[in-house]
């Protein structure tokens, strides 16, 4: 970790937040480190089956540290991409509570989680064409493979807004919140997914992650690799005994 990330973990939860408030919770070098770091903690933990990222002081993030890329540090970490996550995220779902402003390389953030809980007053883009930039962490490839098409090019060339309401609208946030309570939201929706067998749970997010990029024919070859994995775990049998027995599983990971 670093002292601008911090990491909680409980209940099967982990939660990754973002603390640099008075920089918006932009990303410099020691804050892409921590996520990655924090990334890598939550892969190689067995009591965390869900992961929320978030931002301190009711901002989500601001996109890359300016002042820290002029002063040369890199905020790209070799083999995960930009603060640690855009390129990897986790192997187990990640949840982006979000409040504020997701900007940028923070909007870019939240199109690498696998679900999204917004607050109503977050908005979220990536302005890169009016500074004489381009989006290169991930936001221009994921975008048209979350909102129609026209809609992704809207927002990628002309670098305006979007709100929550309409993100929710076109499937790119799950569940809206009041002000305030993006987090609690994204802990109860965390909660539901902390429920399942974990080991079915991260081989069902690899299967939906992977089928974006898979042939029919590759897709089916990598999901009979991933269930035979699982069908010969015992929490495979611990789930069809506890169903037989009319009692909760009790998952071991294994």
């Amino acid at each position: 970790m670093s002292q601008s990330v911090r990491l909680e973990c409980g209940d099967g939860i982990a939660v990754i937040t973002i603390d640099r408030p008075e920089a918006r919770n932009a990303i410099d070098r020691a804050t892409a480190k921590g996520l990655a770091a924090a990334a890598e903690e939550v892969d190689g933990r067995d009591d965390v089956a869900v992961a929320i990222l978030t931002g301190a002081g009711g901002t989500f993030c601001a996109g890359m540290d300016l002042k820290a890329f002029v002063r040369g540090e890199n905020p790209m970490i070799r083999g995960r991409g930009f603060a640690g996550l855009t390129e990897r995220p986790p192997a187990k779902p990640l949840i982006a509570a979000v409040e504020g402003w997701a900007l940028a390389g923070g909007f870019e953030l939240v199109l690498s989680a696998d679900l999204v809980v917004a607050s109503r007053t977050a908005k979220f883009g990536i302005p890169e064409v009016k500074r004489g930039l381009v989006a290169a962490a991930g936001g221009l490839l994921r975008l048209p493979r979350t909102l129609p098409y026209q809609l992704a090019m809207e927002i990628a060339l002309t670098g305006d807004e979007l709100d929550a309401a309409a993100a929710h609208r076109h499937g790119l946030v799950n569940t809206l919140t009041e002000p305030g309570e993006a987090l609690a939201g994204a802990r109860r929706l965390a909660a539901r997914i902390a429920a399942n067998a974990p080991l079915a749970v991260r081989a069902t997010k690899e299967i939906v992650a992977g089928s974006v990029d898979w042939t029919a024919a590759e897709g089916f070859r990598a999901q009979a690799e991933a269930v035979a994995r699982i069908m010969t775990s015992a929490d495979a049998r611990e789930g069809a005994l506890a169903f037989a027995e009319k009692r909760p599983p009790v998952w071991r990971g294994r």
